[in-house]
C-alpha cells in the first residue's frame, strides 16, 4: 500500500469513526423502546405492533453495522430466519416468528455493548487525528488573529510564538498516528460486532441446508432446461439433416439405374449433408463438455478460450492438480460466461483471468478495464453464473463501479483429484 492509499484508507476510517458515534447513540433508545414493546406484549393491541416494529428497526441498525464491517474486511452474514409464507405484519404469527428467532435476542444483547464499544472506538478514531490537526493549525490561527495569549500546546504551556511552533511537528506526528490507527480501531469494532451479529453454528447449518435446498431445485430446473435445449438442438439441427440425408440416399437408390449422373449428384449432396450434421453434433458435444477441457484440464481450456476471444486476455494460474469433472465443467463455463459478458457489455480493451487453489477452494477472478456498472439483476448472465456455482455451494462477488474496472470473483469449494502435468502459471 503506497502513501496515497494509506492516507485514503485512514481518512475513510476516520470518517467511519465520525459515523460510528451517532450510530452508537441510536442503540440506546432502540433498546429502551424494545423493552417497552416487550413489557406491553400482554396488551395485544400495542405489543403486537410495537415489539415487531422495534425488532425490525433493530435489525436495520444491525444491518448497517454489518455493511460497515464489510468495508473493513469483516464479513457478517445475516442470521435471520426467513419469514413464513402468508405471515403479515401485526399478526400473532408474525410476532411468534420474530420472538422465536434466536437472532432477535442476539441483536438485542448487542445493542448496549455495541453502543459502548462504538462510542469508545469511534471517539478514539476521531480524537487522535483531531488533536494532531489542532497542533498543526493552532499557531497559524493565533498569528492570524494577532492574539497575545497562546494558551496550552500539545504537551506543555506555550507562551511565545517560537515555543508554539514546536506544536507543528508534534501535531503532524499525532495526526499520522491517528490516521494509521483509525483503520485498526474500526476493524476491532467490526470484529466486536461480529461476536453478536454473526449467525451461530446452528444458524449457519440451518442457513446452509436452506441454501442447498434452494440450489438443488435450481440445479434440477437448470438440468431440465439443458436437456430441453439439447433435445431441441438435435431435433432442429442434426436430426433434421439426418432425415434429409436418408431421403436423399433413398432417392438416389431409386434412380441409380435410370439416371446414374443424377444419382451421383444426390450422393455428393448426401455426403455434404453428413459432414454438416457431423459438425453440428461436434458443436453440440462441445456445449456439453468441451474436448479441450477433458484433455487439458481447466487451465488448458481457459487458455484456449482466451486465445479465441476478440480482446487480449491475460491468464494466470496456480493449480497443482486436476479438479473433479463436474466442478471443472462448472468452473470452465462460469469463466466463459464472465468473459463473454465482458466482451458483450463492458467495451473493455483488456481482460485478465486468475485461477488458484487455496487447499479447499478454487478461486477464479475475472477482470476487465471496461466501463463498469455491471448489475446481475439486469440479465447480463451473472445471475446464471451464480446459479451454476450455487449447485456446488459456490459463491460469486462482483465489484463494478461506474467507469470500471469490473472484477468478478468466484469461489468453488473443491479438492484437487490428481497431479497436473501442464505448466502452473504464465500468460496467454
Amino acid at each position: 500500500m503506497d502513501s496515497r492509499d494509506w492516507i485514503r484508507d485512514g481518512a475513510r476510517a476516520v470518517a467511519g469513526g465520525l459515523l460510528a458515534v451517532p450510530l452508537a447513540v441510536v442503540n440506546i433508545p432502540l433498546f429502551a423502546f424494545f423493552v417497552v414493546g416487550l413489557v406491553l406484549t400482554p396488551v395485544l393491541g400495542i405489543g403486537l405492533l410495537l415489539f415487531p416494529l422495534m425488532t425490525l428497526l433493530i435489525r436495520a441498525r444491525a444491518d448497517v453495522a454489518r455493511r460497515l464491517a464489510a468495508g473493513r474486511g469483516v464479513t457478517i452474514v445475516r442470521p435471520y430466519r426467513p419469514r413464513p409464507d402468508g405471515v403479515v405484519f401485526g399478526s400473532l404469527r408474525y410476532y411468534q416468528w420474530l420472538v422465536t428467532d434466536p437472532a432477535t435476542w442476539r441483536d438485542v444483547a448487542w445493542l448496549l455493548p455495541g453502543a459502548l464499544a462504538g462510542l469508545v472506538l469511534g471517539v478514539l478514531s476521531l480524537a487522535l487525528p483531531a488533536y494532531g490537526i489542532e497542533g498543526i493549525l493552532l499557531i497559524p490561527l493565533w498569528i492570524w488573529l494577532g492574539t497575545d495569549s497562546y494558551g496550552y500546546g500539545m504537551f506543555w504551556p506555550i507562551e511565545t510564538i517560537g515555543e508554539g511552533f514546536l506544536s507543528l511537528p508534534q501535531g503532524a506526528l499525532i495526526l499520522s498516528i491517528g490516521i494509521a490507527a483509525a483503520p485498526y480501531l474500526r476493524r476491532f469494532d467490526a470484529l466486536f460486532n461480529r461476536l453478536f451479529l454473526a449467525p451461530t453454528r446452528a444458524a449457519e447449518l440451518r442457513m446452509r441446508v436452506s441454501r442447498l435446498t434452494a440450489t438443488r431445485a435450481d440445479t434440477v430446473d437448470a438440468q431440465a432446461a439443458e436437456l430441453r435445449r439439447i433435445e431441441r438442438d438435435l431435433h432442429d439441427g442434426a436430426q433434421a439433416r439426418l432425415v434429409a440425408l436418408g431421403m436423399t440416399i433413398g432417392l438416389a437408390e431409386e434412380i441409380v439405374d435410370a439416371d446414374p449422373a443424377t444419382a451421383r449428384k444426390l450422393l455428393a449432396e448426401a455426403r455434404e449433408s453428413s459432414t454438416a450434421a457431423l459438425v453440428e453434433l461436434r458443436h453440440l458435444v462441445r456445449g456439453i463438455h468441451p474436448p479441450v477441457l477433458a484433455e487439458r484440464g481447466l487451465e488448458g481450456a481457459v487458455r484456449a478460450l482466451a486465445m479465441a476471444l476478440p480482446m487480449p486476455v491475460t491468464v494466470t494460474t496456480e493449480l497443482p492438480g486436476r479438479l473433479d469433472t463436474p466442478v471443472e465443467s462448472a468452473a470452465y463455463f462460469a469463466v466463459a460466461e464472465a468473459l463473454a459478458n465482458a466482451i458483450r457489455h463492458s467495451a473493455a480493451g483488456n481482460g485478465a483471468v486468475e485461477l488458484w487453489h487455496t487447499g479447499e477452494t478454487l478461486v477464479m477472478r475475472i477482470s476487465d478495464d471496461g466501463r463498469g456498472g455491471a448489475d446481475p439483476s439486469r440479465g447480463t448472465g451473472l445471475d446464471g453464473i451464480e446459479r451454476r456455482l450455487a449447485a456446488f455451494d459456490g459463491t460469486m462477488s462482483l465489484s463494478s463501479p461506474p467507469g470500471g474496472p469490473t472484477v468478478v470473483t468466484m469461489e468453488l469449494p473443491c479438492v484437487l483429484s490428481s497431479p497436473k502435468t501442464l505448466p502452473s502459471s504464465g500468460t496467454g
